[in-house]
């Protein structure tokens, strides 16, 4: 009961983040692209810095930004927040659920890092808070008034980030640790910028003052790097799925590639309404330096079996899938914490272990995240013989099977 109430937990609270992160995203999507197109030259009225006209649902939509804020407060204004609010709630409830609870799976790995849950848990938690304290401070600091040379210091400690972070925890623990740390500081813009901002603005109408300027443009600033930062959070919110990057030994470097690139594919789609010649330069940076990253992570092929070694038998093969991954992947599971087999992966019989032989070699041998944490304390020695069963190929295992 506790492992299927835990399983349906982890259900309900990542598809509600996957919900309300659609609509933070989607609204901050959509007012980046409408600020990229306005329309900023011909009449206007007075205090409009520009306006746009769209189509959309079959009907016309006819929308106007101001330089400032409007002369009269209207009656009925829309926030734009409980989006980003819910966001970060339902994401710190999830990496409670998944990595903190299960500590000893999801977050550590004692051949990177001896910690115990409580260690690893409040140092995850340290990471959010000190992420949001170091760029909040640099966004106030001078720096914050040289955007370029701001995004480049940026760019430099979420690498160091990741790489500090890759020593102290699983590949998956601090691939998500990385992005956490850039959804708490997106939020945190939102709630102690952004809408005090606006809020602020709101109030000087309210009673009669002139809105300070300051406070709108301090909040675009925050706003834009949101918009920059969506692209890294996403691919870190799917990443789990795809051990052949957080699973690398150079797993740090992987994900500041991947950042990197996204950062220069995101800025083209900001910047391409301008006449820069060579903005187009930028997405195909970026899409080379994503084909370059597929080629340079390409696993080697498996290294020829070693000469006068005997063929593997399945048998040892089945004892070590039985005894190291059997416990989580089976119809029953009997580990604590799975009320099924991950992703439905069964290794119950023979048939299931051969026809999941790539995934066990991706998982156990190539990148060895599997088992998570090494909860089940497989061997290097077991680890290599599955590496040798793999290299003969499955046609052996009908030959050791009729042998054995």
């Amino acid at each position: 009961m506790e492992a299927h109430l835990y399983e349906w937990a982890n259900l309900l609270i990542r598809w509600l983040h996957i919900t309300v992160g659609i609509a933070w995203i989607g609204a901050s999507f959509y007012f980046n692209w409408l600020e990229n197109h306005l329309e900023r030259e011909g009449p206007k009225s007075r205090g409009v810095a520009g306006t746009l006209w769209a189509i959309h649902g079959g009907g016309f939509y006819y929308l106007q930004k101001y330089q400032v804020a409007p002369e009269q407060l209207p009656e009925h204004l829309h926030w734009f927040k409980w989006e980003a609010y819910y966001t970060w709630m339902s994401g710190f409830l999830l990496l409670f659920v998944v990595y903190y609870l299960n500590a000893g799976t999801n977050l550590i790995d004692p051949s990177v890092a001896e910690l115990s849950p409580l260690t690893a848990s409040l140092i995850g938690i340290g990471v959010l808070i000190l992420s949001w304290l170091v760029y909040d401070g640099l966004c106030r600091s001078p720096l914050g008034r040289r955007p370029a040379l701001l995004a480049a210091v940026g760019l430099v400690l979420l690498v160091a980030l990741a790489w500090g972070l890759s020593q102290i925890f699983s590949g998956r623990g601090a691939y998500i640790h990385v992005g956490a740390a850039i959804g708490t500081c997106m939020v945190a813009n939102v709630f102690f910028v952004i809408i005090p901002g606006q809020r602020a603005m709101v109030d000087a109408m309210t009673v009669g003052r002139e809105p300070d300027a300051a406070r709108g443009l301090a909040g675009a600033q925050r706003s834009r790097h949101n918009n920059y930062l969506t692209l890294p959070v996403l691919f870190i919110m799917i990443s789990n799925h795809f051990p052949g990057t957080y699973g690398s030994h150079w797993n740090w470097l992987i994900l500041a590639c991947l950042m990197a690139s996204s950062l220069l594919i995101r800025h083209y789609f900001n910047i391409r309404h301008l006449p820069r010649p060579a903005k187009i330069a930028l997405p195909l940076a970026g899409a080379a330096g994503l084909i370059a990253l597929i080629l340079l992570t390409t696993p080697a092929g498996p290294a020829p079996a070693e000469a006068g070694l005997p063929p593997v038998p399945f048998s040892r093969v089945e004892s070590i899938v039985k005894e190291r991954c059997a416990g989580c992947h089976a119809a029953h599971p009997d580990f604590a914490g799975f009320a099924t087999p991950p992703k439905g992966v069964r290794l119950d019989t023979p048939a299931q272990i051969r026809a999941h032989r790539t995934r066990i070699g991706q998982l156990a041998v190539t990148t060895s995240v599997m088992p998570p944490g090494n909860i089940t304390h497989i061997t290097d020695d077991e680890r290599a013989l599955l590496a040798r069963w793999l290299q003969q190929g499955p046609e052996h295992d009908s030959e050791n099977s009729q042998t054995e």
